[in-house]
C-alpha cells in the first residue's frame, strides 16, 4: 500500500549554456555555467537551514547527467545520492539542441506535451519513467529528494497528481528551483512549485 505521508522534493539543475538559450537539452551532457553553480550552492544553503535542516532522513537520488549530479554535489547531497536513469531528461531525438522557435519554423502548431518528438522517447515512455519515480517515492514513510531536469520533473509533477503528461505544459520550472509534491486531505497535492526564493 502506498504511503500518504511521503513527499518528493524536486530540485531542477542549475543554469547551463543550453538552458539559457532555450535549447532542448536531453541526453547531451552539458555542464553548469558559473551562474548554475552559484544557484546550486544557494539551494543547498537553503535546504541546510530551517525548516529542512539538511534533510537528515531523506533518500536522495539524482540523474546521472553531469548538470544534475553537479547541482546535487554543490548543494551538499552528493555523498548521499544514488544515480538513477529514470531521472534522465526526455530523449528529444531529432529535436536535441533545437529551440522551440526553430522547431516551430517547420511545425508552427507543435507542442511537445501533445505531439512528442521524432526519433526520441514517446510521451508514454517518459510518463512510464515518471510513474516509476512516483511509485518509489510512495513506497515508504520517508521523504525523498531528487535532482533532475525540467521536463522529467514536470512530468513527475503531473503523474504525482494522477494527471496525463499533457498537464506538464501548465507547470513550468526554472533552473535551480525547489518544488515539493505532497498531500492534502489524503489526496496527492502540490505543496510548493518553482520556488526560486533562494536565488533572490
Amino acid at each position: 500500500m502506498a504511503s500518504t505521508t511521503s513527499r518528493i522534493l524536486l530540485a531542477r539543475h542549475g543554469q547551463t549554456e543550453w538552458s539559457l538559450s532555450g535549447k532542448h537539452t536531453g541526453r547531451t551532457d552539458i555542464p553548469l555555467l558559473d551562474e548554475g553553480r552559484r544557484g546550486a550552492k544557494l539551494l543547498g544553503e537553503r535546504l541546510h537551514r530551517a525548516p529542512w535542516d539538511g534533510l537528515p532522513d531523506v533518500e536522495v537520488r539524482t540523474s546521472p547527467l553531469v548538470r544534475a549530479k553537479e547541482t546535487c554535489e554543490l548543494a551538499g547531497f552528493g555523498d548521499r545520492a544514488a544515480d538513477w536513469d529514470a531521472l534522465m531528461e526526455f530523449d528529444y531525438g531529432s529535436y536535441e539542441g533545437m529551440t522551440p522557435s526553430e522547431i516551430k519554423a517547420d511545425r508552427p502548431d507543435w507542442l511537445i506535451w501533445r505531439d512528442g518528438v521524432p526519433g526520441g522517447e514517446t510521451l508514454a515512455e517518459v510518463a512510464a519513467r515518471a510513474d516509476q519515480v512516483v511509485d518509489w517515492a510512495r513506497s515508504a514513510d520517508r521523504d525523498v529528494l531528487i535532482f533532475a531536469h525540467g521536463h522529467i520533473l514536470r512530468t513527475i509533477g503531473a503523474r504525482w497528481l494522477g494527471l496525463d503528461i499533457s498537464f506538464a505544459a501548465r507547470i513550468r520550472l526554472d533552473p535551480t528551483s525547489l518544488s515539493i509534491l505532497g498531500w492534502a486531505y489524503g489526496e496527492p497535492a502540490i505543496e510548493r512549485w518553482n520556488d526560486t526564493g533562494h536565488l533572490a
